[in-house]
């Protein structure tokens, strides 16, 4: 009885104390809740990290983004370091034959290349108390999780940006790009985009030893492949398309092209002034992924490099100024090259 009422005390005590600082500066009134007319919060209440809202945030999916399929997520333990680099090595047959007593041959595990270091993206949704108030009328409802996709997909279309400049920059490629302009564009009726392709994909194999299992196409790219004459003509000649070359799906392109996953990236920014702009350009890349065992030390054409635990979703805090509680996302990654011998890029094709 004397250890309640000693507890109880000590409560009031701190409210008390806690209640004098936030008047006097030390705290601010928002931290209050933080500490409760309750009690002490436990370790597991006053944890910095939400761990089922970032479980949303980490499952989020968005189909309009492809980024991932040249840059597929690694996780890292450390927010800088040196890019784990693969040349034509990574693929080189090696004699691995070692007569008795003889010394065995050792292979290199890529080899550090240039630096990197994580981009910090974070973003905080605010939910008016009285928007949290009504949904708690209607089943269903939960807000918490809408905003942390909301923010998610913001963050999301920036992974997809970063993705696409270092995809399409041509100086990040030596040999292995093409420039197409007139009657060879995909959009004449003279252009080849078979033969284009497999220009890349040869080009590719004679440099790495393997073939491209990835093809990804902008939207104009994509358009002006599905109608280009000499792709509908090898549809129409098996029988499998009729006159309308808008049955022609990324899925049939993939079989033509004789590569195993070809997407199409639809994600669209817009500037301030309401100007709308394709995320991929007016460009293809033809690269080889790994689609299983994915680890930095895998050959690939490139990786997201990723914090692990993220995307990760703060503890929301309650705003008394804005009468809101705020949801907040951080997402540290960064898109890197990591094989780009394994890449090809044609820009221009429509």
């Amino acid at each position: 009885m004397k250890s309640t009422w000693f507890k109880s005390l000590a409560v009031i005590a701190l409210c008390a104390l806690a209640f004098g600082a936030a008047q006097a500066g030390i705290i601010s009134h928002s931290d209050l809740w933080l500490i409760g007319f309750g009690g002490v919060l436990s370790d597991s209440q006053i944890r910095v990290i939400n761990p089922i809202l970032s479980n949303v945030a980490q499952g989020y999916t968005n189909m309009d983004l492809v980024g991932s399929a040249l840059f597929p997520r690694v996780p890292v333990a450390v927010s800088g370091g040196q890019i784990i680099e693969f040349d034509r090595d990574a693929f080189r047959l090696v004699n691995a034959r070692r007569a008795p007593g003889g010394a065995t041959k050792r292979i290199p595990l890529g080899y550090s290349g240039k630096p990197f270091a994580l981009l910090q993206d974070s973003l905080e949704v605010p939910l008016p108390r009285e928007l949290v108030r009504d949904a708690k009328i209607v089943p269903g409802i939960d807000l918490a999780q809408r905003s942390i996709r909301v923010t998610m997909k913001n963050l999301m279309l920036n992974l997809e940006n970063d993705q696409a400049i270092l995809a399409t920059n041509a100086s990040n490629y030596s040999t292995n790009k093409v420039t197409l302009a007139g009657a060879t564009k995909w959009s004449a009726s003279t252009g080849t985009p078979l033969t284009d392709i497999d220009t890349g994909r040869e080009m590719i194999r004679q440099t790495t030893g393997i073939y491209p299992n990835t093809l990804v196409l902008s939207p104009l790219a994509f358009n002006a492949c599905k109608n280009n004459p000499n792709v509908v003509s090898r549809f129409q000649y098996n029988g499998s398309l009729g006159a309308d070359s808008s049955q022609i799906t990324p899925a049939m392109l993939a079989g033509l092209f004789n590569i195993k996953k070809v997407v199409v990236g639809g994600a669209v920014t817009w500037t301030d002034a309401n100007v709308a702009s394709d995320v991929w350009g007016n460009n293809a890349i033809l690269a080889y992924v790994p689609e299983t065992d994915l680890a930095i030390e895998e050959p690939s054409y490139g990786y997201t490099y990723t914090m692990d635990g993220n995307p990760l979703v703060e503890e929301p805090y309650y705003d008394p100024n804005v009468k809101s509680w705020v949801y907040g996302v951080t997402y540290e990654r960064v898109p890197v090259l990591s094989g780009i011998a394994s890449g090809y890029l044609i820009i221009a094709p429509a």
